[in-house]
């Protein structure tokens, strides 16, 4: 069970592994200006695969759960499936329901963990296989790797390179449930940290916080749901930044000094690298410098953090 591109890689390895009897995936949707109904990336990959593909716009729907029976799977994989999964078909399989979760848990449960682990200023992330239970996240851990989190670390980086992890400790967890040698391990309730939804009103970067804090938002929101400021009743994107701790001041505005642009933030600076103004063509700090400049604006720049 599982729905978007974080999945496919799962759902490869299980099956060249074990015999398949179902993929289940979220419904196909409208994408477009035509409102084409578009495949999830599990769905092309189970088509590819040929394997049969079930679609229920929810588990709980009359027939669905008696259908899933009849497959009479041993074992049910989770990956991003994006539905909630009640105690009849968590009981179901007689190894239980294994899901692949992207953190090292108990840190960041929910629903956005790869994206936390950066905004919390974590040093590693990992992949964690265990057991689902009723409440969010909180079965017995099974296996984890872990991975460390790299200085310029986006979310779509770590989300590739979980998938992979993910991907490649699926086989051995459960080889090791079904010999019986692979007991799991309960959370230190003590250690949990809960990783929420992201939402498209985290995009606007507040000057008033610090520069290191926003330059880890930079990478964790980048590709969705980005970072931006508001200049002008403009929204300029924020592509990549880097932090100059060396520079202060300037609380607010976009300025230029010895060739950088650079948000000045309540401590330190923000280095915007690359950036765009919505509607218009991604570009590098000169180029914005020099646009802004041939259309005779000058610099600092205000920002409006008030506005979302």
């Amino acid at each position: 069970m599982g729905t978007p591109e974080f999945a496919v890689q799962a759902l490869e390895s299980v099956n060249a592994a074990f015999k398949v009897v179902g993929v289940y995936t979220q419904p196909d949707k409208p994408v477009g200006r035509g409102l084409d109904f578009r495949h999830t990336p599990v769905k092309v990959k189970a088509l590819q695969l040929g394997l049969p593909v079930f679609q229920p716009e929810k588990l709980s729907m009359p027939g669905v759960f008696e259908e899933l029976q009849a497959l009479q799977p041993d074992v049910i994989v989770i990956v991003a499936y994006g539905q909630i999964l009640r105690k009849n078909v968590l009981t179901l399989p007689r190894l239980g329901c294994i899901n692949i979760h992207s953190s090292l848990l108990p840190r960041w449960r929910g629903a956005a963990p790869i994206q936390w682990a950066i905004l919390g200023g974590d040093k590693e992330s990992g992949i964690s296989t265990m057991h689902l239970v009723e409440k969010l996240d909180a079965g017995d851990v099974l296996l984890q790797a872990r991975t460390p989190l790299a200085a310029d670390e986006t979310a779509g980086s770590l989300h590739d390179r979980l998938a992979k992890m993910g991907a490649d400790l699926i086989v051995p967890t459960l080889n090791g449930l079904e010999s019986g040698e692979l007991k799991g391990q309960v959370q230190d309730e003590s250690l949990i940290t809960y990783a929420s939804k992201l939402t498209k009103e985290m995009e606007v970067l507040d000057p008033k916080e610090p520069a290191e804090v926003l330059e880890r938002r930079v990478r964790a929101l980048n590709p969705w749901p980005g970072t931006s400021v508001v200049v002008g009743g403009q929204r300029l994107k924020i592509k990549k930044a880097r932090l100059r701790s060396d520079l202060q001041g300037n609380e607010g505005k976009i300025y230029e000094r010895a060739g950088m642009l650079l948000l000045g933030t309540s401590k330190a600076a923000l280095e915007l690298v690359t950036l765009q103004w919505e509607g218009k063509k991604e570009g590098d700090a000169a180029g914005f410098i020099n646009g802004l400049r041939g259309r005779g604006q000058s610099f600092p720049l205000v920002v409006d953090s008030s506005l979302k």
